[in-house]
């Protein structure tokens, strides 16, 4: 009983955002499932202690910590606790180690039972990650936005202003993405915007100055992106989540955007350099989730100095075919589109070509129409009768040669 009193008392902490409540309690809970052995208040117990330690530097213990305690399941009556057990592992620890796409459908669950055991604002805390993974997922974005407007439907009967906001920050950017919100918008239901909020609404701060990276970075608003980028330098740190790697990449890739531009060079450098740091140590505990976006850092870092044509090209590939082994649709679009611009800056339009047209079939799949419209542009601008390599390569040596004669 009085382990359950203090894993209630963690959770009332956490939604009254008094997280330092939440790590004392947490770490009394603990005391206490050491002192008497477990029961089946334990599973919760051990996994809001793993959320609280959960750093870069002892990331893979708290996360055999919380297996273990998503095991105990099998061994107690934890049907109640699903919510805040999903929620917690699936969604603020698992994500480090397992495909982002692993955790989706259990999450849903969480969702499906915090409301039906009246446990509903823990339940609409899974909304929120369900709609954030399959983001960073790269699933069908329409698809999302219908799963968005669902909930949003359901907040008209379960009040809960944390979950709304949230939600319309995840439709903004879905809706960006789509179409540039030309058809996806809702007038009513304004955007929100970092000087809306306050300093009580931290981490919806946070998720709005990283989604506004990602859609900076996909609408090609370079100095924009760097912008939010530098704003949300903080959460690129210890204790991050999904979300701060995802908008660190972006960040990266834009600063290669702006060394390319001969903008802000050296600073831009570092940006480069700090994003490559970050996705090799969260690729070294998930290849599937991470690896594709290192390899592309690589390529484009690679690429921009034109000193090594070989390896630019392998890391275009490897970027390419990590993000389709994990389904990564998006982001093996955005490889492609990349790996176009460069030989197409090397003049060989073929192979432009065929980088393009994979990439608008990724978008295609994306559901992104603005992505779409982009990389046709780019196609009907390639000259449609330019040769390949071989024949172009061919056609100099023969005019040398009569030039000789």
């Amino acid at each position: 009983t009085t382990l359950q009193f203090y894993n209630m008392i963690v959770l009332a902490s956490y939604f009254c955002k008094s997280y330092s409540m939440v790590a004392y309690f947490t770490c009394k809970a603990m005391q206490l499932s050491l002192q008497r052995g477990l029961c089946d208040h334990t599973p919760l117990a051990l996994i809001q202690f793993t959320t609280v330690l959960n750093k870069d530097e002892n990331a893979m213990l708290c996360y055999r910590i919380a297996k273990d305690a998503m095991s105990l399941r099998e061994r107690f009556d934890v049907a109640a606790q699903i919510p805040e057990l999903y929620f917690n592992f699936y969604g603020r620890i698992a994500w480090r180690f397992e495909p982002f796409q692993a955790g989706i459908d259990k999450l849903r669950q969480g969702f499906e039972a915090g409301l039906s055991s009246g446990h509903a604002d823990m339940g609409l805390h899974c909304a929120i990650q369900v709609i954030k993974t399959t983001i960073l997922s790269g699933a069908n974005l329409s698809s999302i936005l219908k799963e968005i407007d669902y909930y949003l439907h359901l907040l008209k009967t379960y009040k809960s202003e944390v979950t709304r906001n949230f939600l319309r920050v995840f439709r903004e950017t879905v809706s960006l993405l789509i179409d540039n919100g030309e058809a996806t918008s809702t007038a009513a239901d304004p955007c929100i915007g970092v000087g809306d909020l306050n300093d009580q609404n931290r981490k919806l701060r946070d998720a709005v100055l990283q989604h506004s990276v990602i859609r900076c970075y996909w609408s090609g608003h370079n100095e924009r992106c760097r912008n939010f980028g530098e704003k949300c330098k903080h959460l690129f740190g210890q204790g991050r989540q999904s979300t701060s790697y995802i908008a660190q990449f972006f960040f990266g890739l834009n600063a290669v955007d702006l060394i390319k531009k001969r903008k802000q060079i050296n600073k831009s450098k570092e940006v480069v350099q700090a994003a490559i740091v970050a996705m090799k140590y969260a690729a070294a505990n998930s290849a599937w989730n991470f690896t594709n976006k290192l390899r592309l850092l690589e390529a484009e870092q690679v690429a921009h100095t034109r000193t090594n044509h070989d390896r630019a090209s392998i890391l275009y590939e490897a970027s390419i075919k990590s993000a389709k082994r994990s389904g990564f649709v998006h982001e093996q679009g955005l490889a492609c589109e990349k790996a176009a611009f460069y030989y197409q800056r090397g003049r060989n339009y073929q192979k432009a070509r065929e980088y393009f047209q994979q990439a608008r079939e990724c978008y295609q799949v994306w559901g992104s129409s603005i992505k779409v419209a982009f990389i046709q542009k780019e196609l009907d601008g390639l000259n449609p009768d330019a040769l390949p390599v071989s024949a172009v390569t061919e056609a100099v040596h023969i005019k040398i040669g009569t030039n000789s004669l």
